[in-house]
């Protein structure tokens, strides 16, 4: 079999022929032009603040630090005040008031607190506009850019065999393969074997196992008898010494009583009925209930009686208050009408009396008596 490498250019045209391009054309990719299929796009970022612009100037050496692990001094002071800033968050966290929790069966939801309230919603306010363009007309595809020929085309003649026998090259491999296998068929018939005479010991060590549990068993229940034996006889042998012993503590206890209780009685029974406890129950139920009863009763009555000789007193002075106010005006009514008619002989009267308190007193010397005993008795007045 002939193998015939192609070149970029199969031979230079003879003369009176055309220029013929032998292989595939292809386009050139060497960085110049960008990849319309690239998704990633252009990061653009300012200058200033690139890493990769150097600072200052450019002609003086740059000097590196001498080490350049970081100082762990300064890394704990970092971290440390890294720590300082979390701490400090969170506690304004704990600090900050919130709403208390909601009731079961509610929520809650954010609210507007602005001046000016708005309507919120999911979905994104849209609204369809058209323009019209003027028709242009489209730009036809660039060219692929084919650079100019460079070089020499050459052909090389290979014959069958040459460079590759198939029969020789694949034997040591088909050996490596052949033996790998084998040596894995052993390796797994092996540890089958292996598995099989595990599983087998195993067997027989479960076997002669259960036979030392179940022996095991056996003489642990019997042990476990024995010992609850022993503590029920030992349990009915405490029982029967504590009933005998309470037996003679009862028999001790009853005689020491009857010894003690033989002139306890009658003393106790003396000193209760001097001390009153034995009592008259008729007695004991008047003095108890029926004299407070008519004590109350008794009591009772004679506020009513005291209060009703208050409210007659009442009665009686407002009585006797109205009717001597009756009786002063009537009296003064009276005595005007009687002035009036006793003013005219008042007046005769009048001039009468001092002639006669005269004469009376020119004879009263001459008799020697006392003039206050010949005074009339003076009427008393007569009552309204």
């Amino acid at each position: 079999k002939q193998h015939k490498m192609a070149s970029m250019v199969a031979r230079p045209p003879a003369a009176g022929e055309t220029y013929q391009f032998n292989s595939q054309p292809r386009a050139a990719n060497n960085g110049l032009y960008r990849d319309p299929n690239d998704k990633k796009g252009t990061h653009y970022g300012n200058i200033s603040y690139d890493r990769r612009v150097v600072r200052g100037s450019t002609y003086a050496p740059r000097t590196l630090p001498a080490s350049s692990a970081p100082d762990p001094i300064e890394v704990q002071r970092q971290m440390e005040l890294r720590r300082r800033v979390i701490a400090r968050k969170r506690a304004q966290e704990q600090l900050r008031p919130r709403s208390p929790e909601p009731v079961e069966g509610r929520k809650h939801i954010n609210v507007q607190t602005e001046l000016y309230l708005e309507e919120l919603s999911d979905q994104v306010e849209e609204a369809d506009m058209g323009i019209q363009t003027d028709a242009f007309l489209d730009r036809p595809p660039t060219p692929l850019f084919v650079p100019a020929k460079s070089g020499m085309d050459v052909e090389t003649q290979i014959y069958e065999g040459d460079l590759f026998d198939f029969d020789i090259e694949v034997r040591p491999i088909l050996e490596v393969l052949v033996g790998k296998t084998l040596e894995q068929s052993l390796l797994e018939v092996v540890e089958e074997e292996e598995l099989g005479a595990l599983r087998a010991q195993q067997r027989s060590f479960e076997q002669l196992r259960n036979a030392e549990l179940v022996e095991q068993q056996r003489l642990e229940e019997q042990e476990r008898r024995h010992s609850e034996e022993k503590l029920r006889r030992l349990t009915q042998q405490r029982d029967v010494l504590a009933k005998e012993k309470e037996t003679s503590d009862k028999l001790a206890a009853r005689a020491f009583a009857h010894s003690y209780l033989s002139d306890l009685v009658p003393t106790v029974f003396g000193s209760l009925s001097d001390h009153g406890y034995f009592y008259d129950p008729v007695e004991r139920d008047i003095d108890d209930g029926f004299m407070p009863w008519l004590m109350d009763h008794v009591v009772e009555r004679l506020d009513q009686i005291i209060v009703g000789r208050t409210v007659l007193d009442g009665i009686i002075r407002e009585v006797v208050s109205k009717r001597e106010a009756s009786f002063v005006a009537l009296s003064r009514q009276h005595t005007g009408m009687k002035l009036e008619t006793e003013a005219e002989p008042a007046l005769e009267v009048a001039t009468t009396i001092p002639e006669q308190q005269e004469e009376e007193a020119a004879k009263a010397p001459e008799e020697g008596g006392d003039p206050e005993q010949n005074e009339p008795e003076a009427q008393p007045a007569e009552e309204p």
